[in-house]
């Protein structure tokens, strides 16, 4: 086994009673899960990245059709259904603006995140080539860092879990400045 593999492995282990098969089932699936989700992420990022489903299939061993159709769908959820308990109007309420911001690419997200963030957008969330935001009054500063654990100094600074997406994790910073207006045409 890998070192990889070893570690997680422990992670799953770890607390967990050895003779209970059913719960080493349970954990062993939810770091499958974990895990699947991770690379899926990678994948989006390597794609942002500027490298071709050829390249990414090879890296995994498959072909290029077999890499894009496993990987190249949308992972973000479809807009849900009215809730038939909760018959209000979306748009009546008082949830804040939302938007796609994209597309964008690792090399020019980091850009179009700070325009938007002067105008008071922030993101929340991110999919392949997009980033999911929300409106608010004030100006937004974006920051895009490695995932690699500890982000207590940078809460400590102001900085905010925006999103996650493997292998990057983006912080947002309310500036307390007044949003810009946006451009008019």
């Amino acid at each position: 086994m890998s070192d990889l593999g070893d570690t997680l492995g422990r992670a799953i282990l770890d607390g967990a009673d050895p003779a209970d098969h059913l719960d080493l089932v349970r954990r062993t699936a939810e770091a499958d899960r974990a895990t699947g989700e991770l690379l899926q992420q990678a994948v989006h990022a390597a794609r942002a990245g500027g490298h071709s489903w050829s390249a990414i299939g090879a890296t995994l061993g498959l072909t290029r059709q077999a890499a894009q159709q496993r990987f190249g769908r949308d992972t973000e959820p479809p807009d849900q259904p009215e809730d038939p308990e909760n018959p209000e109007d979306p748009k009546d309420s008082e949830a804040p603006e939302e938007r796609w911001l994209g597309p964008v690419t690792a090399f020019d997200e980091m850009h179009e995140l700070e325009l938007a963030g002067r105008l008071g957008w922030h993101t929340v969330g991110a999919g392949l080539l997009r980033h999911r935001v929300v409106r608010t009054a004030t100006q937004w500063e974006h920051r895009r860092i490695v995932w690699t654990g500890g982000l207590a100094r940078l809460e400590r600074d102001g900085w905010q879990v925006g999103c996650r997406a493997f292998p990057w994790v983006y912080l947002v910073r309310d500036t307390g400045e007044p949003a810009q207006p946006a451009p008019t045409a």
